[in-house]
């Protein structure tokens, strides 16, 4: 069972009263009593009255959304959802007496009794409730697991949502999930603009700047459609990434098409290989292959490696054999093949 601060008090008097019913217990950003007292980091009665009243007059609007959740302040679609959210669950009015009877809980001697698999996870500066009652929970319910994470949302699924599942999952069954991998097979598709100097130098550095942005928003538009992704553009051409080599032919032909009927003329290299993911960029030798291939292409051509028709046989996709070549930096003869068509 998961619960947050909403939730928590009756989650745990649950599983103190039905262990049999419960596997076990997560606590998120959860509270044990909101109200401080003598010993305990709780928050004061005014404070308390702040919150309702603040709940009365914000609850359900964009702005309550991110009080609630900081990371989220200019993310007006996530403010949105939220606000419909909240208005879905209550109204301001009953939001707030909910509020204030969770004022008035006080389960801290419950704890001691929990004898189920607790986790509580905590976000660092979370301010309702703040991470010392995190803690404080954590001390109190016999063998608790205590998380601390980054961030100072009130929401689950926002801030370091990685590392919250990923404590959850070694949690529950013992193991921790290998990191995800740094290299990946991809197809590696780049493409540039033919005669890229001479057009820019006719045309002159302000049309010469609209022409790059409209070929740039209709590359990133037909490479979205193919399922490729666009990793960045390199001044006259782009490197896009697929997840098979046949989706990024049908992108590069499209492509084409569509820029030449805008006068653009491009030429297009792809390679199928290992990459090096780095963040948002990629890298590693399958890349610079891409690349250097690219560069051997005629005008309106679509030049591959050697390594991607034997991946499309029954594809009704054909090439004409274009001999072997050196490629820049790259060891060995490689062989190049002109997609048809």
């Amino acid at each position: 069972m998961l619960v947050d601060a909403g939730g928590a008090h009756l989650g745990i008097l649950f599983a103190a009263h039905h262990p049999e019913r419960t596997s076990a217990l997560i606590l998120f950003n959860a509270t044990a009593q909101w109200r401080e007292s003598e010993g305990y980091p709780g928050l004061s009665a005014e404070a308390d009255e702040e919150i309702v009243r603040l709940i009365e007059e914000k609850w359900g609007t964009e702005e309550f959304a991110a009080l609630m959740n900081p990371s989220k302040a200019g993310d007006r679609a996530f403010q949105r959802w939220m606000a419909r959210s909240n208005r879905a669950s209550n109204t301001p009015r009953v939001a707030a007496i909910q509020a204030r009877l969770m004022w008035e809980f006080d389960i801290r001697s419950v704890l001691p009794t929990l004898r189920i698999p607790a986790l509580v996870i905590h976000r660092k500066n979370h301010v309702l409730p703040p991470i010392e009652h995190g803690r404080f929970l954590a001390e109190h319910i016999p063998g608790a697991v205590f998380v601390e994470v980054s961030g100072s949302d009130g929401t689950f699924t926002t801030e370091a949502s990685d590392e919250i599942l990923i404590a959850i999952e070694e949690f529950l069954t013992g193991a921790r999930r290998a990191p995800e991998p740094d290299r990946v097979l991809a197809s590696v598709l780049f493409t540039d603009i033919v005669g890229s100097t001479e057009r820019a130098a006719s045309l002159g550095d302000r049309r010469w700047k609209e022409l790059l942005e409209h070929h740039d928003v209709i590359t990133r538009r037909v490479v979205e459609q193919h399922r490729g992704r666009l990793v960045k553009t390199t001044g006259d051409g782009v490197l896009a990434t697929f997840d098979g080599p046949g989706r990024a032919i049908r992108c590069a032909r499209e492509l084409r098409e569509t820029l030449r009927s805008h006068d653009i003329e491009i030429r297009a290299g792809l390679h199928t290989g290992e990459i090096e993911l780095r963040g948002e960029d990629v890298g590693g030798i399958a890349v610079h292959i891409g690349a250097r291939v690219a560069a051997m292409a005629d005008t309106g051509e679509l030049l591959v490696s050697g390594a991607v028709p034997p991946l499309m046989a029954g594809s009704g996709i054909e090439f004409d054999d274009r001999g072997a070549h050196t490629l820049k930096g790259v060891p060995g003869e490689w062989r190049l093949y002109s997609v048809k068509g």
